[in-house]
């Protein structure tokens, strides 16, 4: 039910080249955006530029008629020179005002002279010459907006005093920017729509690699746990993640391969006192006993629920252990003084096996003694039953980079280094044909109970077989592990 709804949710979020194609998309119109609006601002000021020479032009000319006329007849020569000279479509257009009636221009000059100005008045204007472009001054008249300039030009010999204003229609400037600005608008849009789908086609392809490696996740199952990604067919930054990938599938078959190793041990070690236990009881109730046949019996079934409870009771130790238990009730402690006690605690069986132990070496550390001696005691036991008749176990305790090491050697039979480096694995046996459990005094956990006591004081376990002896053994950090409160 969980992997439906999980599948369900993931079907309804964004793809990646969506999200790419969305953020291309954002990205286009913020770009195409800032190019229009530069491209309207420059058509802009050339538009008012070219207004403004339009404008100069014109007034320059008529400026130069009014201040150099010498002919007789000037107002009629000036009114046929306008009219020559004004466009048809009104596009420019040309007013004069005066006390003289016949230097009069314009029927609506009224109109004009009331919108405007005289320079004096205006920010930036010449009275004489007038001043491009503070002197620009908005009028509208007959339908249309005119760009103005007005010039008061001073009495002569030959004429009186003259208002002069020359207008440009802006209306084609207008409705060039106009149509320049939907354009603009326009472009960016289906610039800002063609970029979206190249990026969402780009991205497609860009993500082909991510959609293989999905399919061939999805391909890796139970039942072929053995298959890996293909990691040369993985771009360089995909090629990191199918490495790590594929050392999580190892690790996990690893762990798998464990487990199923695991519960095969455990049921065939619990196999063999349940079926003890449950022989004799059979073979009990098939005649009556006696009372000594039957305590015999109570005790035998007694050392066989014995041995079960023990290795129940190591299991959930390791159990613990697994889940990140750490050792709790630390002190320091002299760890020759705790290996001379675990000694003489075993001191009996090793009198009845010939072997002696010599004790190398001290270091202070902190430990949980009761964790720490349950590990010298697997370790001593593990040395007792393949060290050779009548030799010695050497136990050697030294410090190095901040942790302790605890070393137990014994002279035996090598182990191959295929086994060496799994004998701390739980029911492991590096000779199957060697002892089993009725016959042995452990049950094969006692070097998984160790490892599980190093990592527990912060340590690890080590093992090497050499030249005739065997040294396996633990350490321990010679510091206490800090702790976030």
């Amino acid at each position: 039910m969980y992997s439906k709804h999980a599948t369900e949710d993931a079907m309804h979020r964004t793809s990646i080249a969506t999200r790419l194609a969305l953020w291309f998309a954002l990205v286009a119109l913020c770009g195409f955006s800032l190019i229009a609006l530069g491209l309207n601002w420059v058509l802009k000021h050339e538009l008012e530029r070219h207004q403004l020479e339009q404008i100069q032009g014109r007034s320059q000319e008529m400026r130069y008629m009014l201040l150099h006329a010498r002919a007789p007849h000037i107002a009629e020569r000036m009114h046929l020179k306008l009219d020559a000279i004004t466009p048809a479509d009104g596009r420019a257009r040309y007013w004069l005002d005066s006390p003289d009636p016949e230097f009069r221009y314009g029927d609506d000059r009224s109109e004009v002279m009331a919108q405007t100005s005289p320079p004096s008045t205006v920010e930036g204007g010449d009275a004489a010459h007038g001043t491009y472009p503070s002197a620009l001054q908005w009028v509208r008249v007959g339908g249309h907006t005119y760009r103005t300039v007005r010039e008061e030009l001073p009495a002569t010999a030959m004429r009186p005093a003259v208002t002069m204003v020359v207008g440009v229609d802006v209306r084609p400037f207008t409705q060039t920017a106009h149509s320049f600005g939907n354009a603009s608008v326009w472009i960016t849009l289906i610039s800002v729509l063609l970029v979206s789908a190249l990026g969402y086609a780009a991205a497609k392809v860009g993500l082909g690699p991510v959609a293989r490696l999905t399919r061939e996740i999805q391909n890796i199952g139970p039942d072929n746990r053995a298959q890996r990604v293909t990691l040369p067919a993985l771009p360089n930054e995909l090629a990191q993640l199918g490495i790590s990938f594929n050392g999580a599938l190892d690790r996990l078959d690893a762990a798998y391969q464990q487990l199923a190793t695991f519960n095969d041990d455990v049921a065939h070690e619990l196999r063999t006192p349940l079926g003890n236990l449950i022989g004799q009881t059979q073979v009990a109730l098939t005649r009556d006993r006696s009372p000594e046949a039957l305590r015999d019996l109570l005790a035998s079934n007694l050392e066989e629920l014995e041995r079960l409870r023990l290795i129940v009771s190591d299991m959930l130790f390791l159990a613990r252990a697994d889940q990140g238990e750490k050792a709790q009730r630390l002190a320091m402690a002299s760890l020759a003084s705790e290996t001379e006690k675990t000694v003489e605690f075993l001191e009996m069986l090793l009198d009845d096996a010939g072997l002696s132990v010599h004790i190398e070496g001290n270091a202070q550390a902190p430990i949980e003694s009761a964790l720490l001696r349950r590990a010298l005691t697997n370790l001593l036991h593990n040395a007792m039953q393949y060290a050779l008749p009548s030799s010695q176990i050497r136990v050697g305790i030294r410090s190095f980079d901040g942790l302790v090491e605890i070393a137990v050697q014994n002279a035996g039979p090598a182990i191959a280094e295929a086994h060496i480096q799994r004998i701390f694995d739980r029911f492991y046996r590096v000779d199957a044909s060697r002892t089993n459990v009725a016959e042995a005094s452990g049950h094969g956990l006692g070097l998984a109970i160790v490892k599980a006591v190093a990592t527990m004081h912060g340590g690890q376990v080590f093992a090497y077989s050499e030249d005739g002896f065997t040294t396996i053994g633990l350490t321990i950090r010679a510091t206490p592990e800090r702790r976030l409160a």
